[in-house]
């Protein structure tokens, strides 16, 4: 029969609510968002909300769960790679299609620092970006190159956060960062390549 089960309607109803809640989160931000205004925006009861989620962080910690998956599959698989620079740099492209999906989430925790500060989804969060950035300093690395690494980081991370006057779409703007963040990585690399080039050219012979 074509009829769905209770079951994939309450799997619907939800998707439905954290939608909407994460349109509400990042116009109006979290704050300023209560569940009542979400239960109107959807045209449902207080009441048939609460039968999803208690809070307003409930409905944050499951739209970061979804959101931040493909996150938390980068890390997992990039904990298994040889620290080096081609790990950093197909580290810094995975993370930036990921943040494609995920970049919501991280813009609601920035806007919203004081108030999500020691609440769990905060922490989680937080906790992602920090793997993320311990990863791409991983290694034996000089200081320079872990300074070139933060610049390339913070580029993709942050970068989409300062572009919102500029003109261009999004997906535009996230290949434009992810460029000049691979040209500061590998900018990296060749500054260690040509200093390896003249250790050797000077070294005593014989």
């Amino acid at each position: 029969m074509g009829s769905s089960t209770p079951q994939a309607r309450r799997s619907d109803t939800r998707e439905r609510i954290q939608k909407t809640a994460l349109d509400l989160f990042v116009s109006r931000g979290y704050e300023k968002t209560s569940l009542r205004e979400i239960a109107e925006e959807l045209g449902v009861t207080k009441a048939a909300l609460y039968y999803h989620f208690k809070t307003k962080e409930d409905i944050l910690s499951a739209i970061s769960e979804e959101l931040g998956r493909p996150v938390d599959e980068l890390i997992a698989w990039a904990k298994e790679q040889p620290p080096g620079l081609e790990t950093r740099r197909e580290l810094l492209i995975r993370y930036s299609a990921a943040l494609k999906s995920a970049i919501p989430i991280y813009h609601i925790l920035q806007e919203n620092q004081a108030t999500l500060r020691d609440l769990a989804v905060g922490q989680t969060l937080r906790e992602r970006v920090e793997s993320i950035a311990r990863l791409m300093h991983a290694g034996g690395i000089p200081f320079d190159t872990h300074v070139r690494v933060a610049s390339a980081l913070l580029t993709v991370h942050f970068g989409a956060f300062t572009l919102d006057e500029v003109g261009g779409t999004d997906e535009q703007k996230r290949q434009a960062l992810l460029a000049v963040a691979l040209e500061t990585l590998d900018s990296a690399g060749a500054r260690a390549a040509e200093e390896a080039t003249a250790k050797a050219v000077s070294a005593p012979k014989g």
